[in-house]
């Protein structure tokens, strides 16, 4: 009789401790869908934004409508992406996806702010400045929510890889989620410099 006790408290023990790794890792896994939430707030502000700054310019660059197009169809890319990503913040895939659409999205924007330093008028235009002002604030916060979400992906890659976490992770499907890297390529490239 006390070896079947014995048996029964071990067992009941085993399944408290998997019961919370399990719950650990669900905890984990909604960390990261909560915090790519704060991107999905800061990038649709910016999404909203960009038409509102494309009508803006539209009357100073008549002859770069092909410029403002893609501006428009990148921006419907990226809102396309973030709303698959948003789905399910840990697919990797919907995650690469997102951060292609924003790198399109930030390449078409820089060829139109470069364009718009063209046109003088455009510069100092009231709208264009305030345009300006907010996506770069919204950039920032962009940044910051984006740093959040991927330390809340580390915690959760660390939290299902290490053992034996690894084997409950498996056995339920906890994939392992992808950092988001929105960066313009260009931002990355080592500048050359000359004294020539």
């Amino acid at each position: 009789m006390p070896i079947l006790l014995a048996l029964i408290g071990f067992i009941i023990v085993v399944a408290l401790f998997f019961i919370s790794i399990y719950n650990r890792l669900v905890n984990l896994r909604n960390g990261v869908k909560n915090a790519f939430s704060q991107i999905d707030v800061q990038l649709t502000r910016r999404y909203d934004l960009i038409p509102n700054l494309v009508e803006a310019v539209k009357g100073y660059m008549k002859h770069e409508k092909e410029t403002l197009d893609a501006v428009i169809s990148a921006r419907n890319a990226a809102v396309t992406g973030l709303k698959a990503a948003g789905a399910n913040p840990s697919d990797p895939e919907a995650i690469r996806q997102l951060a292609s659409a924003e790198a399109t999205l930030q390449g078409s924007l820089g060829k139109m702010f470069a364009l718009a330093e063209a046109y003088p008028d455009l510069k100092a235009n009231q709208n264009m400045m305030q345009f300006q002002e907010e996506l770069a604030s919204t950039e920032n916060k962009v940044a910051f929510a984006r740093q959040a979400f991927n330390d809340a992906v580390m915690t959760y890659n660390n939290g299902r890889e290490n053992f034996p976490n690894n084997i409950l992770a498996g056995m339920f499907n906890f994939n392992p989620a992808e950092h988001l890297e929105i960066e313009a390529p260009e931002k990355r490239q080592i500048p050359k410099v000359s004294f020539t």
